[in-house]
């Protein structure tokens, strides 16, 4: 009797382990029948990310285009004149004296040494300068000076 009950067990679980298994064998998510995403969705999509591409490269070449100051320029002021960059400008004293003229933020960030440049502070030839935020920093010439500058910048 209870080789029996084990049999017929056994015998319900294997047939239910095997219903199961052709299920899932033969159940095909996504077939042409049951498709899981239609293709006319498929294709909107698609023009959608084409369109935000397209949006998003025209940004980049329009903002590149824009910003064609990647060349350094060379730019001479008289003693009592200064230049005031704006945020990213680069600048290098090449000739004469100049002092720093820090914002209420900080100084000019000396790349060359590592070290922020606090205001009226000598600023040394040949280093690189970069006005970090666009908040009337600059240099100011104390004799004639040459700078080489990367950037916006305006002299006064």
């Amino acid at each position: 009797m209870k080789s029996n009950k084990f049999r017929k067990t056994v015998l319900t679980l294997g047939l239910g382990i095997a219903l199961l298994g052709t299920t899932f064998v033969f159940s095909a998510p996504g077939a042409e029948d049951d498709p899981l995403v239609s293709l006319s969705y498929l294709d909107k999509r698609i023009e959608e990310l084409e369109s935000n591409i397209d949006k998003k490269l025209a940004t980049i070449m329009d903002s590149t285009e824009n910003e064609q100051t990647s060349s350094l320029e060379v730019v001479k002021i008289s003693a009592g004149q200064s230049i005031i960059g704006q945020n990213g400008t680069e600048i290098i004293l090449r000739g004469g004296k100049a002092k720093t003229i820090a914002g209420e933020l900080g100084g000019l960030s000396d790349v060359t040494m590592g070290k922020d440049l606090k205001m009226d502070e000598q600023v040394p030839s040949n280093h690189l300068l970069i006005i970090p935020r666009d908040d009337g920093r600059g240099v100011h010439a104390i004799e004639d000076a040459i700078f080489m500058v990367r950037g916006k910048y305006e002299v006064r």
